[in-house]
Parts: C-alpha cells; structure tokens; sequence
C-alpha cells in the first residue's frame, strides 16, 4: 500500500509542476491588439473590408480597414506613409 501512496504522491507533484511551468509561460506571452492601417497589401492578419474573406487580402498598403496584430500597447506609435495605426478600422 504504501507504493501506490508514493506513486500517487509523486503523480501528483508532477502534475502540478507542470501546471505551474504552464501558467508561468502563459503570463509572461506578450498580449497582443488588432491594429488597422498598418499592413502592406496582402500581408494583413484578417478584415479587409467588404467582400473580403480573411488574412492576406488587403488590396492596397495601409488599408485603413484591414488589420495586423502587434504588440499591445504600440499600435498607435506604428507610423504609415498614411498616418499612424488605429486600434480602430479607418475609413
């Protein structure tokens, strides 16, 4: 009896570990936010104005409604030919 309380025990141990190695990995991620305007034609993660499916279908460079995903926190700093990047779709 007193094997499988040591192989439960150390079962346990063992999994919890690995939770923590996960949580800890998992908070140091950097977030990221959609920001519009700044992807070359084509290059774009998703939304690229009606009629459009997905990634990779912006028409033109800086497509004001077609969005890349960056960094949190520096999407407004990101400077275009056409001005700045928006966190929201520009027209």
């Amino acid at each position: 009896m007193t094997m499988t309380r040591t192989a439960i025990a150390v079962a346990l141990a063992t999994t919890a570990a690995a939770s923590l190695v996960t949580a800890a990995h998992a908070a140091e991620a950097p977030k990221s936010e959609k920001c519009y305007g700044v992807a070359k034609a084509g290059k774009n993660d998703c939304k690229a104005g009606a009629g459009t499916s997905c990634a990779g279908t912006s028409k033109v460079d800086y497509q004001g409604d077609a969005w890349k995903l960056v960094k949190a926190g520096t999407c407004t700093t990101i400077k275009t030919p056409k001005g700045n990047g928006s966190l929201t779709p520009k027209n």
